[in-house]
Protein backbone atom coordinates (compact mmCIF):
# COMPACT_ATOMS: atom_id res chain seq x y z
CA UNK A 1 0.00 0.00 0.00
CA UNK A 2 1.09 3.57 -0.64
CA UNK A 3 1.67 5.94 2.27
CA UNK A 4 -1.17 8.37 2.83
CA UNK A 5 0.31 10.29 5.79
CA UNK A 6 3.65 10.20 7.59
CA UNK A 7 4.41 11.49 11.07
CA UNK A 8 8.06 12.17 11.80
CA UNK A 9 9.10 12.93 15.39
CA UNK A 10 5.74 14.60 15.98
CA UNK A 11 5.59 16.33 19.37
CA UNK A 12 2.77 18.42 20.82
CA UNK A 13 2.81 20.53 23.99
CA UNK A 14 -0.23 22.51 25.07
CA UNK A 15 1.36 25.08 27.39
CA UNK A 16 4.64 26.42 28.74
CA UNK A 17 6.04 24.03 31.29
CA UNK A 18 3.43 21.37 30.51
CA UNK A 19 4.35 17.78 29.80
CA UNK A 20 4.26 16.77 26.15
CA UNK A 21 0.88 15.48 24.96
CA UNK A 22 2.72 13.71 22.14
CA UNK A 23 6.43 12.96 22.29
CA UNK A 24 8.50 12.06 19.22
CA UNK A 25 5.91 9.98 17.36
CA UNK A 26 6.92 8.25 14.10
CA UNK A 27 4.00 6.65 12.29
CA UNK A 28 2.99 5.93 8.69
CA UNK A 29 -0.68 5.67 7.74
CA UNK A 30 -1.29 3.67 4.57
CA UNK A 31 -3.81 4.79 1.98
CA UNK A 32 -7.09 2.90 2.35
CA UNK A 33 -6.22 1.18 5.63
CA UNK A 34 -8.24 1.06 8.83
CA UNK A 35 -5.88 2.01 11.64
CA UNK A 36 -6.88 1.91 15.31
CA UNK A 37 -5.19 4.29 17.73
CA UNK A 38 -5.44 2.63 21.15
CA UNK A 39 -4.66 4.07 24.55
CA UNK A 40 -6.04 5.15 27.91
CA UNK A 41 -7.11 8.71 28.70
CA UNK A 42 -4.14 11.06 28.48
CA UNK A 43 -2.11 8.76 26.24
CA UNK A 44 -2.09 11.26 23.36
CA UNK A 45 -4.47 9.54 20.96
CA UNK A 46 -6.96 12.42 20.68
CA UNK A 47 -4.11 14.92 20.42
CA UNK A 48 -2.85 12.92 17.46
CA UNK A 49 -6.27 13.16 15.79
CA UNK A 50 -6.48 16.90 16.33
CA UNK A 51 -2.93 17.41 15.08
CA UNK A 52 -3.75 15.59 11.85
CA UNK A 53 -6.94 17.62 11.43
CA UNK A 54 -5.32 20.95 12.25
CA UNK A 55 -7.62 21.41 15.25
CA UNK A 56 -5.02 22.13 17.93
CA UNK A 57 -5.35 25.37 19.93
CA UNK A 58 -3.39 28.34 18.56
CA UNK A 59 -0.89 28.48 21.44
CA UNK A 60 0.05 24.81 21.07
CA UNK A 61 3.72 24.07 20.41
CA UNK A 62 4.16 21.50 17.64
CA UNK A 63 7.46 19.90 16.66
CA UNK A 64 8.39 17.40 13.97
CA UNK A 65 6.57 16.93 10.67
CA UNK A 66 3.25 15.77 9.28
CA UNK A 67 3.67 14.84 5.62
CA UNK A 68 0.82 14.08 3.22
CA UNK A 69 2.22 12.14 0.24
CA UNK A 70 -1.20 10.65 -0.42
CA UNK A 71 -2.73 14.09 -0.97
CA UNK A 72 0.23 16.15 -2.12
CA UNK A 73 -0.92 19.07 0.05
CA UNK A 74 -2.11 19.74 3.61
CA UNK A 75 -5.66 18.40 4.05
CA UNK A 76 -8.56 20.81 3.68
CA UNK A 77 -11.03 20.53 6.59
CA UNK A 78 -14.35 19.09 5.51
CA UNK A 79 -13.08 18.26 2.04
CA UNK A 80 -10.06 15.98 2.41
CA UNK A 81 -10.97 14.64 5.83
CA UNK A 82 -14.08 14.16 7.91
CA UNK A 83 -14.10 14.15 11.71
CA UNK A 84 -16.56 12.28 13.94
CA UNK A 85 -16.39 13.36 17.58
CA UNK A 86 -17.25 11.47 20.75
CA UNK A 87 -20.41 13.46 21.56
CA UNK A 88 -22.66 13.98 18.52
CA UNK A 89 -24.80 16.34 20.57
CA UNK A 90 -21.98 18.87 20.74
CA UNK A 91 -20.97 18.54 17.09
CA UNK A 92 -24.47 19.11 15.67
CA UNK A 93 -26.10 22.54 15.60
CA UNK A 94 -29.32 22.38 17.69
CA UNK A 95 -31.11 25.09 15.66
CA UNK A 96 -30.51 23.67 12.18
CA UNK A 97 -32.35 20.71 10.68
CA UNK A 98 -30.52 17.47 10.02
CA UNK A 99 -30.85 18.04 6.28
CA UNK A 100 -29.33 21.52 6.45
CA UNK A 101 -26.32 20.33 8.42
CA UNK A 102 -25.44 17.47 6.08
CA UNK A 103 -26.21 19.40 2.89
CA UNK A 104 -24.01 22.35 3.86
CA UNK A 105 -20.79 20.33 3.59
CA UNK A 106 -21.73 18.88 0.21
CA UNK A 107 -22.77 22.30 -1.12
CA UNK A 108 -19.65 24.09 0.10
CA UNK A 109 -17.02 21.53 -0.85
CA UNK A 110 -18.51 19.78 -3.89
CA UNK A 111 -19.97 22.89 -5.52
CA UNK A 112 -23.51 21.49 -5.57
CA UNK A 113 -26.66 23.53 -5.67
CA UNK A 114 -28.83 23.43 -2.55
CA UNK A 115 -31.24 21.12 -4.34
CA UNK A 116 -28.43 18.73 -5.28
CA UNK A 117 -26.92 18.99 -1.80
CA UNK A 118 -30.25 18.15 -0.14
CA UNK A 119 -30.61 15.15 -2.43
CA UNK A 120 -27.14 13.98 -1.41
CA UNK A 121 -27.97 14.54 2.26
CA UNK A 122 -31.05 12.33 2.02
CA UNK A 123 -29.05 9.68 0.19
CA UNK A 124 -26.43 9.75 2.97
CA UNK A 125 -29.09 9.40 5.67
CA UNK A 126 -30.25 6.29 3.89
CA UNK A 127 -26.67 4.99 3.69
CA UNK A 128 -26.17 5.43 7.45
CA UNK A 129 -29.49 3.62 7.98
CA UNK A 130 -31.58 6.38 9.48
CA UNK A 131 -35.25 5.30 9.35
CA UNK A 132 -37.48 7.40 7.08
CA UNK A 133 -34.66 9.65 5.83
CA UNK A 134 -37.11 12.05 4.14
CA UNK A 135 -38.66 12.84 7.53
CA UNK A 136 -35.29 12.88 9.31
CA UNK A 137 -34.17 15.61 6.91
CA UNK A 138 -36.65 17.98 8.57
CA UNK A 139 -35.92 16.88 12.15
CA UNK A 140 -33.69 18.62 14.69
CA UNK A 141 -30.91 16.86 16.62
CA UNK A 142 -32.83 16.75 19.91
CA UNK A 143 -35.54 14.68 18.21
CA UNK A 144 -33.14 11.79 17.54
CA UNK A 145 -31.58 9.20 19.83
CA UNK A 146 -27.88 9.25 20.68
CA UNK A 147 -27.13 6.48 18.20
CA UNK A 148 -29.11 8.24 15.47
CA UNK A 149 -27.30 11.51 16.13
CA UNK A 150 -23.98 9.73 15.77
CA UNK A 151 -25.14 8.32 12.43
CA UNK A 152 -26.05 11.84 11.34
CA UNK A 153 -22.60 13.07 12.42
CA UNK A 154 -21.02 10.34 10.29
CA UNK A 155 -23.18 11.32 7.31
CA UNK A 156 -22.11 14.95 7.71
CA UNK A 157 -18.44 13.92 8.00
CA UNK A 158 -18.50 12.05 4.68
CA UNK A 159 -20.76 14.47 2.80
CA UNK A 160 -17.87 15.91 0.76
CA UNK A 161 -16.37 12.49 -0.06
CA UNK A 162 -13.21 12.85 2.09
CA UNK A 163 -10.14 10.67 1.65
CA UNK A 164 -9.60 10.36 5.41
CA UNK A 165 -12.21 9.73 8.11
CA UNK A 166 -11.18 10.32 11.74
CA UNK A 167 -13.46 8.79 14.37
CA UNK A 168 -12.34 10.04 17.79
CA UNK A 169 -13.95 7.89 20.51
CA UNK A 170 -17.05 7.93 18.31
CA UNK A 171 -18.61 4.95 20.09
CA UNK A 172 -17.63 5.48 23.73
CA UNK A 173 -20.77 7.45 24.66
CA UNK A 174 -23.06 4.72 23.29
CA UNK A 175 -24.30 1.45 24.73
CA UNK A 176 -22.70 -1.81 23.67
CA UNK A 177 -25.32 -2.76 21.07
CA UNK A 178 -25.22 0.66 19.39
CA UNK A 179 -21.41 0.61 19.53
CA UNK A 180 -21.37 -2.57 17.46
CA UNK A 181 -23.83 -1.06 14.97
CA UNK A 182 -21.72 2.08 14.53
CA UNK A 183 -18.55 0.04 14.05
CA UNK A 184 -20.23 -2.06 11.34
CA UNK A 185 -21.48 1.12 9.72
CA UNK A 186 -18.05 2.77 9.71
CA UNK A 187 -16.45 -0.39 8.35
CA UNK A 188 -18.96 -0.61 5.51
CA UNK A 189 -18.73 3.06 4.55
CA UNK A 190 -14.94 3.05 4.54
CA UNK A 191 -14.83 -0.06 2.36
CA UNK A 192 -17.46 1.24 -0.08
CA UNK A 193 -15.87 4.68 -0.51
CA UNK A 194 -12.21 3.63 -0.33
CA UNK A 195 -11.48 5.98 2.57
CA UNK A 196 -8.62 5.76 5.03
CA UNK A 197 -9.95 5.36 8.59
CA UNK A 198 -8.33 6.48 11.82
CA UNK A 199 -10.37 4.86 14.61
CA UNK A 200 -9.43 6.22 18.01
CA UNK A 201 -10.55 4.30 21.07
CA UNK A 202 -9.52 3.01 24.49
CA UNK A 203 -11.20 -0.32 23.71
CA UNK A 204 -8.77 -2.70 22.02
CA UNK A 205 -11.38 -5.46 21.85
CA UNK A 206 -13.84 -3.28 19.95
CA UNK A 207 -11.23 -2.13 17.44
CA UNK A 208 -9.68 -5.54 16.88
CA UNK A 209 -12.76 -6.89 15.14
CA UNK A 210 -12.51 -4.71 12.04
CA UNK A 211 -9.27 -2.71 11.69
CA UNK A 212 -6.18 -3.70 9.73
CA UNK A 213 -3.52 -2.35 12.10
CA UNK A 214 -3.24 -1.20 15.68
CA UNK A 215 -1.05 1.57 17.09
CA UNK A 216 -0.82 1.60 20.90
CA UNK A 217 -0.08 4.82 22.78
CA UNK A 218 0.93 5.35 26.39
CA UNK A 219 2.09 8.51 28.16
CA UNK A 220 2.33 10.51 24.91
CA UNK A 221 4.47 7.92 23.15
CA UNK A 222 3.80 5.27 20.52
CA UNK A 223 4.74 2.01 22.22
CA UNK A 224 3.77 -0.52 19.57
CA UNK A 225 2.27 -0.81 16.11
CA UNK A 226 1.56 -3.66 13.74
CA UNK A 227 -1.09 -5.79 12.02
CA UNK A 228 -3.98 -6.77 14.28
CA UNK A 229 -3.24 -10.48 14.32
CA UNK A 230 0.44 -10.12 15.19
CA UNK A 231 -0.14 -7.47 17.88
CA UNK A 232 -2.86 -9.52 19.58
CA UNK A 233 -1.11 -12.88 19.34
CA UNK A 234 2.42 -11.70 20.21
CA UNK A 235 2.44 -8.20 21.70
CA UNK A 236 5.91 -6.70 22.01
CA UNK A 237 5.00 -4.25 24.78
CA UNK A 238 4.04 -5.24 28.33
CA UNK A 239 1.46 -2.45 28.24
CA UNK A 240 -0.20 -3.89 25.12
CA UNK A 241 -0.22 -7.32 26.73
CA UNK A 242 -1.93 -5.83 29.79
CA UNK A 243 -4.58 -4.16 27.61
CA UNK A 244 -5.31 -7.46 25.90
CA UNK A 245 -5.38 -9.40 29.18
CA UNK A 246 -7.87 -6.93 30.67
CA UNK A 247 -10.43 -8.01 28.08
CA UNK A 248 -10.01 -11.74 28.64
CA UNK A 249 -12.72 -12.73 31.05
CA UNK A 250 -15.66 -15.10 31.05
CA UNK A 251 -17.97 -12.52 29.44
CA UNK A 252 -15.66 -11.57 26.57
CA UNK A 253 -15.01 -13.79 23.54
CA UNK A 254 -11.32 -14.43 22.79
CA UNK A 255 -9.86 -11.51 20.84
CA UNK A 256 -8.07 -13.73 18.33
CA UNK A 257 -11.37 -15.27 17.25
CA UNK A 258 -12.64 -11.80 16.37
CA UNK A 259 -9.74 -10.92 14.09
CA UNK A 260 -10.74 -11.00 10.40
CA UNK A 261 -8.76 -13.38 8.25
Amino acid sequence: MSVFCSLRQLSVTYGRGAAAALDGVDLDIAAGERLAIIGESGSGKSTLARALAGLLPEATKVGGEILWPGLGHPPRPGRDFGFVFQDPGSSLNPVLTIGEQIAEGARRHLGLSWRQAYARAEELLERVRIPQPDKAMRAFPHQLSGGQRQRVAIAAAIAAKPALLIADEATSALDVVVQAEIVRLLDGLVREDGMTLLFITHDIALASGFVDRIAVFRNARLVETGPVRSVLSAPESDYTAALIASHRDLATPPLIAEVPS
